[in-house]
């Protein structure tokens, strides 16, 4: 029940989504379920919206509300893997908000 972060190039030429491809940049894959569980327990909105069954898709203009609800959830972080994981996460957040190219994909299970 995972939520695995994925940095991904978007290209779509014209106005057609049958057009749009994704290219994969990086991944932080949650395989210990953590990144999920802190956005279960979470009460900021847009770690709310993250479901561990479905996808979120988060665009470089949404980036800056993700980033700072990282940030204080990292203050609020219960060990070193919740730390390593967002630190990871925020990484991949920063790189999407300088490429507005990008996007990022939140996949649940």
């Amino acid at each position: 029940m995972g939520v695995d972060v994925v940095l991904n190039v978007v290209d779509q030429p014209g106005t057609s989504s049958r057009r749009r491809r994704l290219t994969q940049l990086d991944v932080v894959p949650d395989s210990r379920d953590v990144f999920a569980r802190i956005c279960g327990r979470s009460k900021l909105p847009m770690l709310r919206r993250v479901d561990p069954y479905g996808d979120l898709i988060l665009t470089t203009a949404e980036a800056p509300q993700f980033l700072e609800e990282l940030e204080a959830e990292l203050e609020l972080a219960t060990g070193d893997e919740e730390r390593s994981l967002l630190t990871a996460v925020h990484k991949l957040a920063e790189r999407c908000l300088m490429d507005p190219s990008t996007e990022l994909q939140l996949q649940g299970d």
